[in-house]
């Protein structure tokens, strides 16, 4: 299955292509619209000439959240989401030899021991990191023992609850109603 997470063929050719780029994608996904984080990794692609966790974690800083920030921004918040990516990619180099693939390949692990991977990243909280595994899981062929339930309920099939089940423009609407219920449910509790 074809990666579909935003509207530009080349972001969703990237984030195919190169698993830095999804995991980039979803450390942007907050607070900005599923296509405009997952459009980062390309925008940063762009203008660093390749992704490369290397050359991001050891890049001066100023420089580059200077490059997060030019326009487009990678992000609503260029400033402290460039910090975040930097500090992913300087996790992955000091932990994974500066393969983004390795978080969730390396020594065939368990799916909890996935999930326990992503959430020891920066950015990933346990949400996010349930959310990546169950993408991993249902678009990318990740086989690793017990990921559907270490993914909790981001696993179901037929489901419409993350970017995990976004595959097309129709999918990504049920999304985004999903999404719009839960914060109107969320807001209603608060009243």
């Amino acid at each position: 299955m074809a990666i579909w997470l935003t509207e530009d063929p080349e972001a969703n050719e990237l984030l195919e292509r190169e698993p830095l780029a999804l995991l980039t994608g979803m450390l942007l996904d907050q607070q900005i619209p599923i296509e405009v984080a997952f459009a980062g990794p390309k925008k940063l692609r762009d203008r660093l000439g390749s992704l490369d966790a290397h050359t991001i974690a050891e890049h001066d800083q100023e420089k580059f959240l200077a490059i997060c920030a030019t326009p487009p921004a990678i992000h609503r918040f260029p400033g402290s989401m460039g910090k975040r990516v930097q500090a992913l990619c300087q996790a992955i180099v000091e932990e994974y030899d500066g393969r983004a693939e390795n978080v969730w390949t390396q020594g065939d692990p368990s799916g909890a021991e996935v999930l326990k991977r992503l959430k020891a990243l920066p950015g990933f909280g346990e949400a996010k990191a349930k959310i990546f595994l169950a993408l991993l899981g249902k678009q990318r062929g990740l086989a690793a023992t017990g990921w559907q339930k270490a993914a909790g309920e981001y696993a179901a099939k037929g489901s419409f609850l993350s970017v995990a089940d976004i595959t097309d423009s129709t999918s990504l609407q049920h999304v985004r109603a999903y999404k719009k219920e839960m914060k109107a449910a969320a807001k209603a509790k608060k009243a």
